[in-house]
């Protein structure tokens, strides 16, 4: 790493590596968010001789910029922001087709293959940076469910003024980098290329799965 940038996700992945040593080959999974955070993961689980799976979630867009993250749904899990403006009608709505989406990809990823059992498990959740960290925050509540022993958060950036948010969220908060300056997690990469869907299912399968 130079100049508070990663080379790429897999120099990230490396140095996260170091920061959770004490869970190599333990009862731990890594569990990481598609696309950008699997070749994180995929890093992590490698070095550390651990399982990698996935969690799936989505962002609700707002109904006049989709972009605009309202909330966030996993498969069981619903985290919105109070937005008086917007018709109940239209998140519950996007809740239903953001559902379908996650079980397409769910199958796509994964096929026929159960999830892993993080009951009483130490879940290492990775993705490849926070930004706003809805994302991460309906994953952590959806793996709770789950009475997992421990969630333990490893990232390679948050924004300065969301760590107390992720140490209270998450049994242990790991970050490598939390700038007070932060527009978007790429900038803290010197490659940042797209993740595609091959490149997910190939790193699943080149990981052990149980």
């Amino acid at each position: 790493m130079k100049d508070n940038r990663f080379k790429n996700r897999t120099e990230a992945g490396l140095l996260l590596s170091k920061q959770l040593s004490e869970y190599k080959n333990t009862n731990a999974v890594v569990l990481a968010i598609p696309r950008g955070g699997v070749p994180v993961g995929h890093i992590i689980a490698k070095e550390l001789q651990l399982p990698l799976s996935i969690v799936l979630s989505k962002k609700i867009g707002h109904p006049n910029n989709k972009e605009y993250a309202i909330g966030s749904v996993s498969l069981d899990t619903v985290i919105t922001e109070n937005h008086t403006e917007i018709p109940p009608e239209y998140i519950e709505n996007e809740i239903i087709s953001l559902r379908k989406k996650l079980r397409e990809k769910q199958k796509q990823y994964m096929g026929h293959q159960n999830p892993i059992d993080v009951t009483n498990k130490n879940v290492i959740l990775v993705d490849d940076g926070i930004a706003t960290g809805n994302t991460v925050l309906v994953s952590i509540r959806m793996l709770r469910k789950s009475k997992p022993a421990q969630i333990i958060v490893a990232v390679p950036v948050v924004p300065y003024n969301k760590i107390s948010l992720f140490e209270k969220e998450s049994d242990v908060f790991v970050y490598l980098l939390a700038p007070e300056d932060f527009n978007a997690v790429g900038e803290f990469y010197e490659e940042f290329n797209p993740v595609e869907d091959d490149e997910v299912i190939r790193m699943l399968n080149n990981t052990p799965s149980n």
